[in-house]
């Protein structure tokens, strides 16, 4: 099941004790493509810090009237590790996070999510013999390379042989958590079409110059049915929300 991204933007997030707060923002792994974050606005009850909700806490996308099931206490996750609001995610507080949850890190393991492959943590018993695992993931050892969803609204899709539009949202698996495609409106030049783009043909990120480098042509994309983005099945998964 593929979900808009921008359309869970404001879903509301609910424990067994009631509300918590909604949907404020995704941060995901810039190397594998992966949300490894849900950031949650809890409002007036958690002010000053951002809460991060590790897709661990949902296992996958609960839906239970209109909100996002966590299972996680208040208790637990006002006595998680802090960080204040605004600022970045080192691998620091990473470390602390997941330890304080008992939850296996997503960047020690073969696995997407370390030693799983799908953000299930495993029976209590297990966690208390785990022994970390050596060495780990090459490619999410230090700088964890988190970036918002949100922040990346709106760069442009940079072809090798130009730009052809910019990112309006994400589609995201429901059930591993992983961004599948891109979705770009391409511009009045194309009638503003909107295409899906796989995070695969993504070659580079410039922060500075607020622009998606991608492996394939504008031509290419264009004249390829696998890049035209679902019209209907796309509006009608957003409307379901």
């Amino acid at each position: 099941m593929l979900l808009s991204v921008k359309q869970l933007y404001g879903k509301k997030l609910r424990t067994s004790e009631g509300g918590i707060g909604h949907v404020e923002d995704f941060y995901f792994g810039d190397q594998r493509w992966m949300v490894r974050y849900v950031v949650a606005d809890t409002g007036s009850w958690l002010a000053g810090r951002s809460v991060l909700l590790s897709p661990h806490a949902f296992g996958h996308f609960l839906q239970q009237d209109d909100c996002l099931v966590v299972n996680l206490t208040r208790e637990q996750m006002e006595n998680s590790p802090a960080m204040e609001a605004h600022k970045p995610v080192t691998r620091q507080f990473e470390e602390e996070y997941f330890r304080y949850y008992g939850w296996p890190s997503y960047w020690q393991g073969g696995e997407m999510w370390g030693a799983t492959a799908l953000p299930v943590a495993p029976p209590p018993h297990f966690l208390a013999t785990r022994e970390p695992s050596p060495g780990g993931s090459s490619q999410d050892a230090g700088d964890p390379h988190l970036r918002s969803t949100k922040a990346l609204h709106g760069y442009h899709i940079q072809t090798p042989d130009g730009p052809i539009g910019s990112v309006v949202d994400f589609m995201l698996d429901g059930k591993t958590w992983a961004i599948r495609h891109l979705v770009v409106e391409a511009g009045h030049w194309f009638s503003g079409m909107e295409i899906a783009i796989s995070p695969k043909h993504v070659e580079s990120i410039s922060y500075t110059e607020a622009k998606v480098f991608v492996n394939v042509t504008k031509e290419i994309i264009l004249d390829a049915t696998e890049y035209h983005m679902p019209r209907l099945a796309y509006h009608d998964s957003r409307k379901s929300d």
